[in-house]
């Protein structure tokens, strides 16, 4: 029974046994994940894990996660020969500041729709002819303190009412 790692029809050795210069046996625990077609898949892991550990690691691991496992081993050794320093924690960084920066431009955009929806339904209220009624005369989008005297005590603070325009 040939693995999947193998090409059908010859005994060409894994990726791994082919790097370790060793031969593929029929049972080899690295062919089915590191076909001969991608040599740099296993190097990588092998430069940062070592082909020991990552074969007591797979014989320790249950056949149905093996794959997972060994998607996970390529991809942190890909980032730690990225960036030796970080590894894959660089990675996860960066991307937990670009979702901050994009959470971020997503309140600004959501605020800036409340706003122009505000804006919107403040000038369905006025005619098209201008003789729609204003109280201070600007454009702004938000309500405008207008001051009233007589509101309130002498002695008080005056008040302040807010009107929209319509």
């Amino acid at each position: 029974m040939k693995e999947a790692g193998r090409q059908h029809g010859t005994a060409s050795p894994c990726a791994a046994c082919k790097l370790l210069r060793r031969r593929c046996a029929w049972d080899c625990v690295f062919a089915p994940h590191f076909p001969a077609d991608e040599p740099q898949k296993f190097a990588n892991v092998h430069r940062v894990f070592g082909a020991s550990n990552v074969s007591k690691l797979l014989q320790e691991i249950a056949v149905q996660h093996r794959g997972d496992a060994v998607s996970s081993l390529v991809y942190e050794a890909n980032a730690r020969v990225r960036d030796p320093v970080y590894g894959c924690v660089g990675v996860i960084s960066s991307l937990h500041c670009q979702v901050q920066a994009l959470e971020a431009q997503l309140a600004m955009a959501r605020a800036q729709m409340v706003r122009l929806r505000m804006l919107a339904h403040l000038d369905l209220g006025r005619s098209p002819t201008g003789t729609g009624s204003t109280t201070t005369g600007s454009s702004s989008m938000c309500p405008s303190p207008i001051y009233t005297p007589g509101h309130g005590d002498a002695g008080q603070t005056p008040m302040l009412s807010f009107s929209y325009e319509r």
